[in-house]
């Protein structure tokens, strides 16, 4: 079968390779993949990983084998899922946990999105308990957690706020926010309304501006870097204002505690609904991967970049 593997020589350091047939455990299903969508997350990893090395978290497709323990759908059913690893790839092995079935009018395109970028979203504001009626600043926002996290706020009860970094990026986020902010932050030291809740993925001086816009008793969320992984931060204005809290989310550890399958349903059944969108900003065949993640690297994505097998 055919997955995509990295190759330090090719464009984008990935290519599509032959790789064996994956083996289920038992309570795995095996499911062939009609679409993947990209996380810079996976793609920062395999900018250094060693030629061979197989990404991927996020995938969409069809049942293609039932675990045998008799765990999650059966074969033909179409669901949305993530793994660890190894995702990017025609045929997966997954736990049953880590599904979830799609409603009958949600594309796999569409569903492909989800998994890392929506249950990041979905998690990450879940932290803050109730929303209704609180400020909520979403840094990065024009980036697939960003655009989840909006609408999921706004579901929510919530007032948000979008910083996103350069003007033309403003337009794309606007449906999904109360206020729209260009830069990096920097003005929101001097605003009359702190935020009780950020969420921020963006890393240096975004990071430490946004730290400064807490309100007290708030709570900042860290699930990304995308710009900056080193951030310097004037301490004392934070801890005078008293009670603020920064919380490093890395999904993979909530995983832990919060199940995938369930948070992957809840989503599926918003976008069903339509009481959640998704911004797909481009659909390429999976033997453009390089092209993909070049795109996606160079920050030149608004929302989601999907791949199709």
């Amino acid at each position: 079968m055919r997955a995509v593997t990295v190759d330090r020589a090719a464009p984008g350091g990935l290519v599509l390779s032959t790789v064996a047939q994956p083996v289920p455990s038992p309570s795995e299903a095996v499911v062939r993949v009609a679409a993947i969508s990209l996380n810079l997350g996976e793609v920062r990893r395999a900018r250094s990983a060693a030629d061979g090395w197989r990404p991927g978290w996020d995938f969409a497709g069809t049942v293609e084998r039932a675990a045998a323990d008799g765990s999650g759908p059966p074969q033909g059913t179409r669901v949305v899922g993530m793994r660890d690893e190894a995702a990017w790839a025609e045929l997966v092995t997954v736990p049953s946990a880590r599904l979830a079935v799609l409603p009958a009018q949600v594309t796999f395109e569409r569903a492909a999105t989800l998994p890392v970028a929506g249950l990041t979203a979905l998690y990450a504001l879940e932290k803050r308990g109730s929303l209704v009626e609180r400020r909520v600043l979403i840094t990065g926002a024009s980036g697939g957690v960003g655009m989840f996290a909006m609408q999921l706020a706004r579901l929510s009860g919530a007032h948000v706020t979008a910083l996103v970094h350069r003007e033309e990026k403003a337009s794309s986020v606007a449906v999904h926010a109360d206020a729209v902010s260009v830069g990096d932050g920097a003005q929101f030291v001097s605003d009359a309304a702190p935020f009780d809740l950020i969420l921020e993925s963006v890393g240096g001086s975004v990071f430490a501006n946004a730290l400064q816009a807490l309100a007290a008793d708030g709570l900042l969320v860290t699930y990304g870097t995308s710009a900056d992984r080193t951030s310097t931060i004037e301490i004392a204005p934070f801890y005078a204002r008293g009670g603020g809290t920064v919380y490093g989310f890395y999904l993979f550890h909530e995983l832990k505690t919060h199940s995938a399958g369930a948070g992957l349903t809840r989503l599926a059944a918003l976008l069903d609904s339509g009481k959640l969108d998704v911004h797909v900003d481009a659909v390429m065949p999976a033997g453009k991967i390089g092209d993909a993640v070049e795109l996606l690297w160079n920050r030149a994505v608004t929302g989601k970049l999907v791949v199709t097998f």
